[in-house]
């Protein structure tokens, strides 16, 4: 496993943001200012965030890969950024997903101060856990915690979900899942990284009936190191995916 790949190194990360002297309790991020609680992924520390803005078109750079005006899901939604963002740039409902729930009380924090509550909710869900069985939506988007770590770790923190997937479970999870929950016509779409198992995913994808198709691709710069983000399209394959829904997390 190379540096760029570990998942120790990933945990690192995960605790060093959170005693850092210089962690903010607000900040400022495409021209607008947010609250960061503690213990929820801190957006300043990463250029994640600010990149997917740009992958989802949110900055206004390039053409979104979503129906502008319609109904958009967010899994993992932290600060709410993204979910918030969409929600301002049109989305007429918004839904923002987390599982730990200092970020989901963080994502309503920020839909006050931008005045998005009218259309955003967040709620507190493994996955799609807590959504109605019904609920579908146009959009369903994860800027998934693409690092793998090993089947067996157990998390020491919510916050550290942000950073790690264990065997990729979630992954897995939302490979099966996520094309289910859309309305006709709709696109799941998966941001994952060169940091993750590329390989790994197709093969998981496969077994669970999906095919990944690249939707963008994104490179920046980070700590010195060259970061290439991905944007995947989940679709059906052709043959049928699994009916059980696997147990996730």
């Amino acid at each position: 496993m190379t540096d760029l790949k570990s998942y120790a190194r990933s945990l690192e990360r995960s605790r060093t943001a959170l005693t850092r002297e210089d962690r903010p309790d607000r900040f400022t991020m495409a021209g607008r200012e947010w609250d960061l609680l503690p213990g929820v992924f801190a957006p300043p520390f990463s250029a994640t965030t600010a990149t997917a803005m740009e992958i989802l078109g949110l900055d206004g750079a390039r053409e979104t890969p979503y129906r502008q005006h319609g109904s958009f899901l967010e899994i993992g939604a932290g600060t709410g950024i993204i979910a918030i963002a969409a929600a301002l740039a049109g989305c007429a409902r918004v839904v923002a997903s987390d599982i730990n729930p200092v970020a989901v009380e963080n994502t309503r924090l920020n839909a006050v101060r931008h005045g998005v509550t009218d259309r955003l909710s967040a709620v507190h869900s493994d996955l799609f856990s807590a959504l109605g069985e019904d609920e579908r939506f146009d959009t369903v988007y994860w800027h998934s915690n693409f690092v793998l770590a090993p089947t067996e770790y157990r998390y020491e923190s919510d916050h550290e979900r942000a950073y790690v997937d264990p065997g990729y479970r979630a992954h897995r999870g939302y490979l099966v899942e996520a094309p289910l929950r859309l309305t006709e016509g709709g696109s799941a779409l998966l941001q994952f990284s060169d940091r993750g198992d590329v390989e790994r995913l197709h093969e998981i994808a496969a077994d669970c009936g999906r095919d990944l198709v690249v939707r963008h691709r994104q490179g920046f710069r980070e700590a010195g190191e060259t970061i290439e983000h991905i944007l995947f399209e989940i679709r059906r394959a052709d043959r049928p995916a699994p009916s059980a829904r696997p147990t996730v997390r």
